[in-house]
């Protein structure tokens, strides 16, 4: 038997009931136990979306209060994180949908272009923004309206906020794009790789989870084909097929338009901002989570990059979840040992979601009970 077991700890938040902290502890409560002497290395995680900042904060990073206006233009206080040069940015903390009554067709994300504003102010020459989360299909023209450029209809007048008034896009006109982002590095942090338009697009797939309606998303998805159409040709760029650029109701497609950003795994960003590689170093498990185990886990999500990057470092993985609709050949493909469900230590699915930190403890001392040969 080991003398110390080295247990790395690295979930995602189960959505609407635990964050990615809580998480964590409950996990390292069932851990302890087993293994009360364990060396327990807590690195919650999040792919892009809400978590994000406070993964940085966790990290070391410095916060950065900014008032912003939320989804309906109402003011919001919303944090970001410094570290020397490079500003991480939230999203969801300025448009998220949690914050406002869905309102699909007016949404705005005026307030990330505040906190990037705020960022600049603050000397950052590296912008971050993580995009999940949000309630808005505005194609980021309320970010980058907040950052100085004009959205114009055929006389000339600035549209209102929202995706819907994108139809009447007539020209873009970005001479009043504030002149520090000249030469800033810009990422754009997403777990999608859907394109702007089309029944992969912004408005198809993720517009109905916003409270767009069958009629709504028609109406988005020609705004933001016409967003696409006048972007290529005032400012000579492609945005409808990139992969990626629907993420966030198409504000990578604006932050790629004008801002000249790059997209990247927002899963990755957060691995290695949390020092992942680092503390699977040498360890004898990883546990890592989230609400569900699905087919959307495998396409970037969290749990899946941090299963990825243990099995790289030789440590198997065990996924903790509300439910897991995964086959355990889908789960070893991905990298992860076995996953494991609350269900399995309480049948009653609203308990379930009533109760979730103390059926993680339990669920995890079950699993490291019947895995202590794999750590032994």
């Amino acid at each position: 038997m080991l003398l110390v077991v080295r247990i790395v700890i690295a979930p995602d938040k189960f959505k609407g009931t635990l964050d990615a902290d809580g998480v964590a502890d409950a996990i390292a409560a069932g851990v302890v136990r087993v293994h009360p002497d364990a060396e327990v290395l807590l690195r919650p995680v999040a792919d892009g979306g809400d978590g994000t900042v406070a993964a940085a904060l966790r990290a070391g990073w410095t916060p950065l209060a900014v008032r912003v206006a939320g989804p309906d233009g109402e003011p919001r206080q919303a944090v970001l994180a410094l570290d020397g040069g490079t500003a991480l940015v939230e999203l969801a903390t300025a448009a998220g949908l949690h914050l406002a009554p869905p309102a699909p067709l007016t949404a705005t994300t005026r307030g990330v272009g505040d906190l990037l504003l705020a960022a600049l102010e603050a000397g950052a020459r590296r912008l971050v923004v993580g995009i999940g989360g949000s309630a808005t299909t505005d194609a980021g023209t309320g970010m980058l309206t907040a950052l100085g450029v004009r959205f114009l209809d055929a006389a000339g007048d600035a549209l209102p906020p929202g995706g819907a008034a994108l139809a009447r896009l007539d020209r873009v006109d970005v001479t009043g794009l504030d002149p520090r982002l000249a030469g800033v590095d810009v990422l754009i942090a997403t777990d999608v790789d859907n394109p702007l338009t089309g029944p992969r697009g912004a408005a198809a797939v993720f517009g109905p989870q916003k409270g767009a309606t069958p009629d709504d998303v028609a109406v988005l998805d020609a705004a933001l084909a016409r967003f696409a159409a006048v972007v290529r040709r005032d400012l000579g760029v492609e945005v409808d097929a990139v992969p990626g650029a629907g993420g966030a109701g198409g504000t990578a497609a604006g932050a790629l338009a004008v801002l000249g950003a790059r997209v990247t795994s927002g899963a990755d960003l957060v691995c290695d901002l949390v020092g992942l590689d680092a503390a699977l170093a040498g360890a004898d498990l990883c546990l890592t989570g989230e609400g569900a185990l699905d087919e959307q886990t495998l396409s970037g999500k969290a749990p899946a990059v941090v299963a990825r990057r243990a099995a790289a470092a030789g440590v198997p993985c065990v996924g903790i979840a509300g439910v897991v609709r995964l086959a355990p050949a889908e789960l070893a493909a991905a990298g992860f040992a076995a996953g494991h469900a609350l269900t399995e230590v309480e049948p009653d699915v609203a308990v379930c979601l009533a109760e979730p930190a103390r059926l993680l403890a339990d669920l995890t001392e079950q699993v490291l009970r019947g895995a202590a040969p794999t750590i032994s």
